[in-house]
């Protein structure tokens, strides 16, 4: 059935946080968004009615649990054409339900705006409804009247889908470079032979279904996961003693790192914040050590926020190779001695089983071995004019390694975690990428395989007054890199991508970062993985 009949009404709804603090924040913002897409599709015709009451009580109108979308789609015509429109981040599980079973065109969209991750929400919905085999278009706009915008809804409306150019996209059909192809074909080899283990701190964080990889698929490359609870990882950060914290903490002071503190717990970044992220960093250690693990993401969000600061400074420090050192319980051995030990921040396993890879890619190179999982948050010009391209904002909320940064642990800040997300606070890792050459890459789930994407890209350096313009218009405590996607635009990189993650690690050089790339291509393709480079490659 196409979008054209039904009267042409069309359902419009949108998909909010379990967190009911940052729902009222972003609630304003989502009104706006509402109202100028409203205006657009009732420009061409068609009327739209809200599929969910403003909740007065709530003081919000999102869908804010997986149990009130079932509710919400229970009442809906499965024949009506749907739109899902986000201006914040959202936890796709709320709709996904009434989703798959939809039977009438899906449309997603999303204000491009950095205030509040709308588009990274987006993104995450439309991995998630990939992977889950539901039909759907996409689409994103500043403020729903430019023309790329309206002549893709008058397509959807009319037709029931939309398009975009994706003519940047091919096919990997083997390494070029032979010692890429020898170093990625030996890598996957030993990695089904020698297995590797992935700890994962309790599945599914904030309601990312795509981040989840089905058992068998990650078993067919060769890793197996440890199934952890975050109430063991609270347990350990608690038996913890305060001298080996203030060890770990005292490490940061002599590395440079800078953390701005205050005295309110509730408003400011504490001592004792800091201090309780400095056991859980060692607990974290210790945990891997003890179940032989290769690799660990932490969920974070819920359950863990309301007992423990956040987790994004060990995430970031586990990620870098300088790092304090961890001693064994009875302190006979320094644990991963020398070694960064990769976690996926928001227990994504997909960016855990990428970054495993890239590990090995980078190690076997020599290249730094340190990765990051970005937010794909935004993108603008250059206001200050120094730069021609367009230049995206890679955004997360903490957890990116130091040696990223300029100035690496003295160019790294701590600034108090937001509190609508994160009421017991803790540090942010903050700095800024510097210039360099960069591999990015994202492993996704659809058609019921594994499929992996990867391209290049530079960081640059920018005015300060531009970085602290994209700073303000997204998250001001958060690491923040400028990067330019080679050979990918803007729009071809939304209608492409899969996630509200990207995977990115840095190479010595142009030519460095193409063979990295075929090399991880090639491991990638010999673990059965479906891959496509993106952009300019060669």
């Amino acid at each position: 059935m196409n979008a054209a009949s039904n009267n042409k009404t069309v359902y419009l709804l949108a998909s909010g946080d379990l967190r009911l603090s940052a729902n009222q924040v972003c609630w304003p913002a989502q009104q706006q968004m509402e109202a100028a897409l409203t205006e657009a599709i009732r420009s061409m015709g068609w009327e739209v009615e809200r599929a969910h009451e403003f909740d007065e009580a709530a003081g919000h109108g999102f869908i804010s649990s997986q149990r009130q979308g079932m509710e919400v789609f229970r009442k809906l015509d499965p024949d009506r054409p749907l739109i899902v429109a986000e201006a914040v981040w959202q936890y796709s599980h709320h709709v996904l339900a009434g989703l798959t079973t939809h039977r009438a065109p899906i449309l997603t969209a999303a204000n491009w705006s950095g205030q509040w991750p709308g588009l990274v929400g987006m993104l995450n919905l439309n991995g998630s409804l990939t992977k889950a085999g539901v039909d759907y278009s996409t689409l994103w706009s500043i403020d729903f009247q430019d023309e790329y915008f309206l002549s893709r809804l008058k397509d959807w409306l009319n037709t029931g889908a939309c398009r975009h150019d994706e003519s940047h996209v091919r096919s990997f059909g083997g390494a070029d470079d032979a010692q890429a192809n020898e170093v990625g074909s030996r890598l996957a080899e030993e990695l089904l032979r020698d297995k590797a283990i992935m700890g994962v701190f309790d599945e599914g964080c904030m309601g990312m279904f795509n981040a989840i990889i089905p058992d068998h698929l990650l078993h067919s490359c060769g890793v197996f996961k440890e199934r952890l609870s975050q109430s063991a990882l609270y347990y350990e950060t608690m038996q913890t003693s305060d001298d080996e914290a203030r060890e770990v903490r005292k490490w940061f002071d002599d590395a440079g790192m800078t953390f701005h503190t205050g005295s309110n717990h509730d408003s400011d970044l504490t001592e004792d914040q800091i201090l309780l992220q400095c056991k859980m960093y060692i607990a974290a250690v210790r945990i891997a050590d003890d179940f032989g693990c290769n690799l660990i993401g932490i969920q974070y969000q819920q359950g863990l926020k309301d007992l423990l600061p956040a987790s994004d400074l060990v995430e970031g420090t586990l990620n870098n190779t300088s790092r304090p050192p961890v001693r064994s319980r009875d302190g006979s051995r320094v644990l991963f001695e020398g070694q960064a030990i990769p976690h996926f921040n928001e227990v994504d396993e997909c960016a855990g089983l990428d970054a495993l890879m890239t590990n090995r890619v980078h190690a076997a190179f020599g290249e730094p071995v340190e990765t990051t999982l970005h937010d794909l948050r935004w993108g603008d010009h250059d206001a200050t004019g120094s730069v021609e391209e367009y230049i995206w904002v890679l955004l997360i909320s903490g957890a990116a390694p130091p040696e990223h940064f300029i100035g690496g642990w003295k160019g790294t800040e701590g600034f108090r975690q937001p509190a609508m997300y994160f009421p017991n606070g803790g540090s942010t890792v903050r700095g800024i990428s510097h210039p360099g050459e960069v591999v990015w890459s994202r492993i996704y789930v659809a058609d019921g395989l594994l499929k992996m994407d990867l391209g290049l890209a530079k960081a640059i350096e920018l005015p300060q007054e531009e970085t602290e313009r994209r700073w303000k218009e997204t998250t001001p405590p958060w690491p923040i890199m400028h990067a330019v996607l080679k050979g990918v635009s803007r729009d071809q990189m939304m209608a492409r991508h899969k996630s509200n993650h990207i995977q990115v690690a840095y190479a010595t050089s142009e030519a460095k970062a193409k063979q990295l790339l075929q090399a991880k291509a090639q491991m990638a393709a010999e673990l059965g993985i479906e891959v496509s480079l993106c952009g300019n490659v060669d």
